[in-house]
């Protein structure tokens, strides 16, 4: 399948888990697709094992994100999808919660999310697609998520609204909110192997599909939303998480 044949993708935090899926599926319909991601080395045996291109950036850095953007002209012209993937998971009780670690995830799940799309603007063709990565954590009132889950919040308003902004350039905004998905994200939580395993262990129990989803059942409906097959869907949220969201109390 070539549905992405000639179009320039940007994956912003695409070396590993969602980001990583996502820019493989995006290349096997025919895109050409740029990775990001803040670790050089990171970023380096991706972009190999991907075949694509890497550019170290980090999206809490603003000029970072203007140096991303100026590369990706020169390197490319134009750009035709645009996911918005990069993120951080830190969990934390309220009460318990440092102004630092209520910037830093702010800082690169809403505030990177947001001037990442407003960087990349100019080089955006008209007809493009940007998809953000949200959660269902957006709506659930998950414990110790307060802050996970406002940046998030925020992101899926501002989708709404960019869609109405953007739709005269016919530029589609959409928000992606994965539910429990298998990704090296929840090993940066701090937890240790122990906990992990009965976080999973719940987390799985309440899902009505009653497994984890994977990185590529996301990077499916990432591609969808990418290509023509999805012109007429701007300003929309897919939840894509086994039910959980519509059966919360479920165990």
């Amino acid at each position: 399948m070539n549905k992405l044949k000639g179009k320039i993708a940007v994956v912003t935090g695409g070396n590993s888990g969602i980001g990583y899926a996502s820019a493989k599926e995006l290349k096997s319909q025919g895109a050409t697709v740029v990775i990001t991601g803040r670790n050089l080395d990171k970023v380096q045996l991706a972009a190999k094992e991907l075949d694509v291109k890497g550019i170290v950036a980090d999206v809490e850095s603003i000029s970072a994100i203007e140096e991303l953007v100026e590369q990706v002209k020169t390197d490319f012209g134009k750009v035709d999808v645009l996911f918005v993937n990069a993120g951080i998971f830190q969990a934390a009780p309220i009460g318990q919660i440092s102004e630092e670690m209520f910037d830093h995830q702010m800082g690169i799940n809403f505030k990177g999310a947001f001037f990442t799309t407003e960087k990349f603007l100019p080089i955006l063709n008209d007809g493009a697609s940007i998809i953000n990565l949200s959660s269902v954590n957006a709506y659930t009132g998950m414990p110790n998520t307060a802050v996970y889950a406002a940046s998030k919040a925020a992101l899926n308003s501002y989708t709404r609204t960019a869609a109405t902004e953007l739709a005269p350039r016919k530029i589609r905004v959409n928000s992606v909110n994965p539910g429990p998905v298998s990704t090296p994200i929840f090993g940066k939580t701090g937890m240790d192997e122990e906990q992990l395993n009965g976080f999973a262990e719940a987390m799985q129990n309440r899902i009505p599909l009653k497994r984890f989803g994977q990185p590529e059942d996301i990077a499916k409906l990432v591609s969808f939303l990418a290509s023509d097959d999805a012109s007429f869907i701007t300003g929309s949220e897919y939840n894509i998480d086994g039910g959980i969201n519509i059966n919360p109390l479920l165990s």
